[in-house]
């Protein structure tokens, strides 16, 4: 009599051992757990770490609660301005309801994505192509307003959107090149032009000062030498002004006549 009963308690642990080894299930720290059984889902999300189903009945699938990084292929598409643009994107996103995830569509992943390339091919025929190169944050929101309307009816959360990369046609290239060039050409003569006006009313006050003191012309005329002479490799010619010779002619006429000349002139 001992001996069945200690052969029913070994068949009974043995028995539990191999419930509790189907029954067992871990669910890590970034998922959650879905059960179905026979079919229908029920209501609990099943927490990180251990937890039972019953063997045969139930059904755990685990969700991801990760942030989702997704690259969006290059879609071409046509400008607003007629302009044909390849552009890709990344989107980021996250189940939000493990159980909407599951049970409203089929496979949220491959449906972000298309929603996405759907989005951006759409969002490419309503914008400029100044706006795809320059104003990318408005067309990021946009986007992402735009995936995360159906996307939140599967559990899903859209955390955010973003242009990577614009390609455009190689003479649309040349084009916005050549008008870059010609922009900064204009800037350039612009500046010049601004340059050359300020230099000709600082050389008309210089003239204006210069003819009202003589003088400044002449130390004008030796500071422009001495800048000349430290070229050892050139030969200075240098003008006699004439304003020199009227300050001699004006000096000489001043002087006054010697004594030792009237005496000479009485022998």
């Amino acid at each position: 009599m001992v001996e069945e009963l200690a052969a029913a308690g070994a068949a009974l642990v043995a028995a539990g051992a191999v419930y509790v080894m189907a029954a067992a299930r871990i669910v890590k720290q970034y998922e959650r757990g879905v059960v179905f059984r026979l079919g229908r889902l029920r209501p609990e999300v099943r927490g990180p770490g251990f937890t039972l189903v019953v063997p045969f009945v139930d059904k755990l699938r685990k969700v991801n609660m990760q942030i989702v990084t997704m690259p969006v292929p290059a879609q071409e598409g046509i400008t607003r301005d007629n302009v044909t643009v390849r552009v890709d994107a990344v989107v980021y996103f996250q189940v939000t309801s493990p159980a909407d995830a599951v049970v409203r569509v089929e496979d949220y992943r491959f449906a972000v994505s298309q929603m996405a390339q759907t989005s951006l091919r759409s969002i490419i025929g309503k914008s400029d192509l100044d706006d795809l190169l320059s104003n990318r944050e408005k067309l990021n929101q946009g986007l992402e307003l735009m995936i995360d309307s159906p996307a939140v009816e599967w559990g899903v959360g859209i955390d955010r959107v973003e242009i990577k990369d614009v390609s455009l046609p190689e003479t649309m290239k040349r084009s916005m090149a050549r008008q870059a060039e010609a922009d900064r050409e204009r800037r350039a003569r612009v500046i010049n032009a601004d340059a050359e006006l300020q230099a000709s009313k600082k050389l008309a006050e210089a003239a204006q000062q210069m003819a009202d003191t003589p003088a400044a012309l002449q130390l004008r005329l030796l500071q422009t030498v001495v800048a000349v002479a430290a070229e050892k490799n050139s030969t200075l010619v240098l003008p006699f002004p004439v304003e020199l010779l009227r300050f001699l002619e004006r000096a000489q006429q001043q002087l006054p006549q010697t004594p030792g000349g009237s005496d000479s002139g009485q022998g």
